[in-house]
């Protein structure tokens, strides 16, 4: 499985082959890890955010466009999505509001021992951010910091900004708009 693409994996998944699904994991787990980790700080909540993005991945129905971008980019949006959820669910914990519980989900095996390649790729793509943040202003920065990595909904940014909604999106508009075009340059160079 390791001349198959990623999309060509997708495809297996969605016939229900464990083989294809294991590929992916051994892959992708160490990336999903990462991001997770730095969005919760918590080892064990990071591991299950893991666990839940490849469950997702042999149970949706949507499917993976590779004429809409690459795979890391919708693996990656599969998780902040998975991980916003799950800060949400905290937050309301943290203020007493308890929502239904589904079942606890199992834990998952260490996935610390990525290849060089996941950790190469991971560490690229960290430092191609880090590079294209020197574009931002402090207030983009922590925009992006607060709708990302900490899991606010827009609705509870302009309620934290004391901004009206519509302000609170089109300043994220315009700094993913910034981001995006020096990420496409570092890429491109």
């Amino acid at each position: 499985m390791h001349n198959v693409t990623d999309y060509e994996l997708m495809l297996l998944v969605k016939r229900k082959r464990h083989d294809a699904l294991s590929a992916l994991y051994d892959r992708y787990a160490s990336l999903v890890y990462s991001f997770a980790w730095k969005s919760l700080k918590n080892e064990q909540a990071a591991r299950d955010i893991v666990q839940s993005v490849f469950v997702r991945l042999w149970t949706t129905e949507s499917e993976y466009d590779p004429n809409k971008g690459r795979f890391t980019s919708w693996l990656i949006t599969i998780t902040r999505n998975i991980t916003t959820d799950w800060l949400r669910k905290e937050r309301r914990l943290a203020e007493g509001i308890v929502p239904f519980e589904p079942e606890e989900l199992e834990r998952l095996p260490d996935t610390a021992h990525a290849s060089p390649e996941a950790r190469v790729e991971r560490e690229a793509l960290k430092e191609q951010i880090r590079d294209a943040y020197q574009y931002l202003s402090k207030q983009q920065i922590e925009l992006v910091e607060h709708f990302y990595w900490q899991g606010y909904s827009l609705s509870e940014l302009a309620a934290l900004y004391k901004e009206p909604l519509g302000t609170v999106k089109n300043r994220l508009h315009q700094t993913l708009k910034i981001l995006r075009r020096h990420l496409v340059a570092e890429g491109e160079g």
